[in-house]
C-alpha cells in the first residue's frame, strides 16, 4: 500500500491511497471463510460448501469490504502517525478520484480531502482597548422597576362594578344547561355590544349574551364553557349571564410584604432600604447585560484579530455529509456565515483556555446549572427557592448530556471572557438601559 499527499489551494490536503492485491487478499480470504462457515446451502453440510461456490456468491462483497477495510486502516494510521490534527472528517475527493471497476480491477486508488486544523496565533495585552458599556440607574428607571415588581406580585381583589380590565366570575345558564363559576376576562372580549352589557354590571345582575359573538377565540370559549373545543359547534350560543363576583387586579403595595417577596423574609425592613437594594439589584442585572454585550464585542474583536483562515468549501461539504442529507446545500449556504463565526470563536476560546490552563470544574458547572434552575423557578414566581433544592435540580439538569455540554461551553466562554477582561484595557462608556437592550437584541 502506498500513501501520498499534496496540498490543494483551498487549505486542504489530498491524500491518495494505492492498494495492491497483496494488501487485501488475506482479508478477503478471511471474509470468504466466514461466509463459508455460516453458509447453509442445499446439498452441502453447514459450512462445507465448495470455496469456488462461495467465491461466486460472495466474492464481490468480500472484495469491496476487504479493500475498504484496508483503506480505512491505512488512512487512520496515516493521520495518527503523522500527528495530523484535522477538522471534520476525511471526505472523498471529487476531482482526483479515478473510476473503480470492481469486476475487473485488482489494484485500487482512492483519494480523500483532509482539512488540517488552522493555526490560531494571536496575542492580547493592555495595548488592546475594548469598549465596556456601563448602565447608570436613573430615578425613572428605579420607579419603573418597582412598578413592574408591584404588578408581578399584585393580587385580584373584589370590587363592586365591572370596568374595562376587570375579571368576572359568573354562571352561564340555559334551560337544561348551567356552567357554574366560570371565569371571564374583559380583555378577551372584543364584541362591543357584549362588552357594554358587562360594563357597569355588579354581583347579582343578569343579562343575555351570544357567546359566539362575545368570545371569538374558540379556545377561550371552550375553556369558559368547560367543554372540549370540538363540542362548541353543537352548543346553543345563547346564555343568560348571572354575575357572581367582580375582581380587579391591584398592584402590590410597597410595604413589608413586597420587601419579603422580592428579597426574602426580613431581609429588608424599610422603604429606604428597599430602594437601596433595588438599585443594587438593578445594577447587578444591568451588569449582566453589560457583560453580555462585552462578550459579543470581544468575540467579534478577537475573531477579527486572529484572522483564522478556514477551508470553507470543504466545511460546507462536511456539514452536508455529516447531517446525512437533513439539510439542503442551499440551507447550509444560508446559515454558513454564522457557522464560520461560531467555529472560529470555538478555536479561539479553546486556544486561550489551553494557554491559560483554564479548566471548567464540576463545581463551576453546578453553579451555572443552579443559576439556570433559579431563573426557571423565578419564571413561576418562586424567587426564594432553598439552596438545597436548587442544587438538587442542578444535578438533574447536568444529567442531560446535551444540556451539560451547553453548560460546559457557557462556563468556558465566561471564564475565557473574564480572562480577556482582566488583560485588556477597558474603555468604559455610559449607556442607558434602553440603548443597551437595543444593542443586545
Amino acid at each position: 500500500m502506498k500513501i501520498t499527499k499534496k496540498s490543494s489551494e483551498d487549505l486542504t490536503l489530498i491524500v491518495t491511497i494505492d492498494v495492491e492485491k497483496e494488501d487485501y487478499v488475506e482479508k478477503k480470504k478471511k471474509l470468504l471463510n466466514d461466509f463459508r462457515r455460516k453458509s447453509e446451502l442445499k446439498g452441502f453440510r453447514k459450512g462445507m460448501a465448495p470455496m469456488s461456490l462461495i467465491e461466486k456468491m460472495h466474492g464481490h462483497t468480500a472484495l469491496i469490504d476487504s479493500v475498504n477495510e484496508v483503506i480505512s486502516e491505512g488512512l487512520n494510521n496515516y493521520i495518527t502517525e503523522n500527528k495530523l490534527n484535522i477538522i471534520g472528517e476525511p471526505l472523498p475527493n471529487e476531482s482526483e478520484q479515478k473510476p473503480i471497476d470492481w469486476e475487473k480491477d485488482e489494484s485500487f486508488s482512492v483519494s480523500f480531502d483532509l482539512a488540517p486544523a488552522p493555526k490560531v496565533d494571536f496575542t492580547i495585552s493592555p495595548e488592546d482597548k475594548f469598549v465596556y458599556r456601563e448602565v447608570k440607574v436613573s430615578k425613572k428607571d428605579r420607579e419603573q422597576y418597582v412598578s413592574n415588581l408591584q404588578k408581578q406580585f399584585g393580587v385580584l381583589e373584589n370590587v363592586d362594578v365591572v370596568e374595562e380590565e376587570d375579571f368576572i366570575i359568573a354562571d352561564l345558564i340555559q334551560e337544561d344547561n348551567k356552567v357554574e363559576g366560570t371565569y371571564i376576562a374583559m380583555r378577551t372580549m372584543n364584541h362591543k355590544e357584549s362588552r357594554d352589557k358587562f360594563l357597569g354590571s355588579k354581583a347579582g345582575d343578569t343579562f343575555d349574551i351570544n357567546v359566539n359573538d362575545a368570545f371569538e377565540n374558540e379556545t377561550d370559549r371552550a375553556t369558559m364553557l368547560k367543554v372540549k373545543k370540538e363540542e362548541l359547534a353543537q352548543l346553543d350560543p345563547l346564555y343568560k349571564v348571572e354575575v357572581k363576583e367582580v375582581k380587579r387586579f391591584k398592584d402590590a403595595p410597597v410595604d413589608q410584604s413586597l420587601f419579603d417577596k422580592v428579597f426574602g423574609e426580613g431581609e429588608v425592613k424599610s422603604e429606604e432600604e428597599f430602594e437601596k437594594r433595588i438599585v443594587e439589584k438593578m445594577k447587578d442585572e444591568y451588569r449582566q447585560e453589560s457583560d453580555y454585550r462585552f462578550m459579543l464585542d470581544t468575540r467579534d474583536a478577537l475573531i477579527e484579530k486572529a484572522d483564522i483562515k478556514l477551508p470553507e468549501n470543504f466545511l460546507k461539504r462536511w456539514l452536508f455529509t455529516a447531517n446525512e442529507g437533513k439539510f439542503k446545500m442551499e440551507e447550509i449556504e444560508k446559515d454558513f456565515p454564522l457557522f464560520l463565526k461560531d467555529f472560529r470563536w470555538q478555536l479561539i476560546r479553546q486556544k486561550i483556555a489551553s494557554d491559560q490552563k483554564i479548566e471548567v470544574t464540576k463545581e463551576k458547572m453546578l453553579d451555572q446549572a443552579s443559576k439556570i434552575a433559579s431563573y426557571q423557578f423565578a419564571m413561576y414566581g418562586m424567587n426564594n427557592v432553598p439552596q438545597e433544592q436548587l442544587a438538587k435540580y442542578a444535578e438533574t439538569i447536568l444529567g442531560d448530556q446535551k444540556e451539560a455540554r451547553r453548560i460546559y461551553e457557557k462556563c468556558e466562554d465566561d471564564m475565557v471572557i473574564e480572562y480577556v477582561k482582566s488583560v485588556v484595557t477597558l474603555d468604559k462608556k455610559s449607556i442607558s438601559i434602553e440603548k443597551l437592550r437595543e444593542l443586545n437584541n
